[in-house]
């Protein structure tokens, strides 16, 4: 598979294989551990989670199949998110709220390593943007983190052009990724300028959410519906299930994105892997886009 550079260090496959809902799906770590080689056979050796996910337990989880089977580790990168806090038994937080600060960005760099189980984070990122940032405070851990070998590249998550830029700067333009929404129902970083940004960098974002939490196939919405009277007999044409065509909507734009697949059934991922075979038209890529009716070409 198609891999993307984001420094001398680290590669990631196009397609990556997201834990968000981990802890939902019921594996023990045996289970775990073969879905994870059946991500790896597909090409798909990037793996995304966060340390909130499944209420501060979906690491622990992904590490204790990698204690299982440490062979994975050569195999695979790992992506893990900090600077949330949410109230939890055994967390002394009354609120969610965000912290960015140097002391609880390497907390839990430490913390997370200690689940995952592994001696090194391949992208370590800020999960979301904190009204409170410091960015020199947060340059000066990331690169502390990257001295002692403990991540390998640093980004950042749901970041707008402007914080985005701002951290960049601060850290000598090395951030390698802004993970962010986008589908064919939710344009704001069309709209922002931050893809125009990503590119001008030379730096890919990561895609969460590409079927807009699955509103693509169930919502009622007005917008939803105009978008599948596009999406489904495009899908026929291109011979693909109408979730391939949306992944290859996302990847045939110029920024060369990741994009990541939440669900837990292999044939899903299987689909979203199959997109990276399809040559979308241009024309067809604006109809997609317009389809919902929220963007106007002017």
């Amino acid at each position: 598979m198609e891999k993307i550079q984001f420094n001398h260090e680290v590669s990631i496959s196009r397609i990556v294989q997201g834990f968000w809902r981990l802890h939902q799906w019921n594996l023990d770590a045996k289970q775990l551990v073969d879905f994870m080689h059946q991500c790896v056979d597909l090409g798909v050796t990037s793996f995304d989670t966060a340390e909130v996910y499944g209420n501060y337990n979906s690491e622990a989880l992904l590490g204790e199949a990698l204690s299982l089977d440490p062979s994975l580790r050569s195999k695979i990168e790992i992506i893990t998110k900090t600077g949330i806090n949410k109230p939890h038994p055994d967390r002394p937080y009354r609120n969610k709220y965000f912290d960015t600060t140097y002391d609880k960005i390497i907390q839990s760099c430490n913390e997370s390593l200690q689940k995952l189980n592994t001696s090194y984070i391949d992208v370590y990122l800020i999960h979301r943007e904190d009204p409170l940032i410091d960015h020199a405070e947060v340059a000066r851990a990331f690169n502390d983190l990257k001295q002692a070998g403990k991540i390998k590249a640093f980004g950042v998550s749901n970041f707008d052009p402007f914080k985005f830029e701002a951290l960049h700067e601060h850290t000598s333009k090395q951030l390698v990724t802004n993970q962010i929404e986008i589908s064919p129902l939710q344009f704001e970083h069309f709209n922002s300028g931050m893809l125009d940004l990503l590119q001008k960098h030379r730096i890919h974002p990561m895609i969460w959410s590409p079927l807009a939490g699955g509103a693509i196939f169930n919502s009622d919405t007005h917008e939803a519906c105009a978008l599948r009277k596009v999406l489904k007999p495009m899908a026929d044409k291109y011979q693909c299930e109408v979730d391939t065509l949306v992944y290859a909507w996302l990847l045939h734009h110029p920024v060369k994105a990741a994009v990541i697949s939440g669900s837990q059934k292999i044939e899903r991922l299987q689909n979203c892997v199959n997109a990276l075979q399809i040559n979308l038209e241009r024309e067809d890529w604006f109809e997609i886009y317009l389809a919902s009716g929220q963007q106007v070409l002017r």
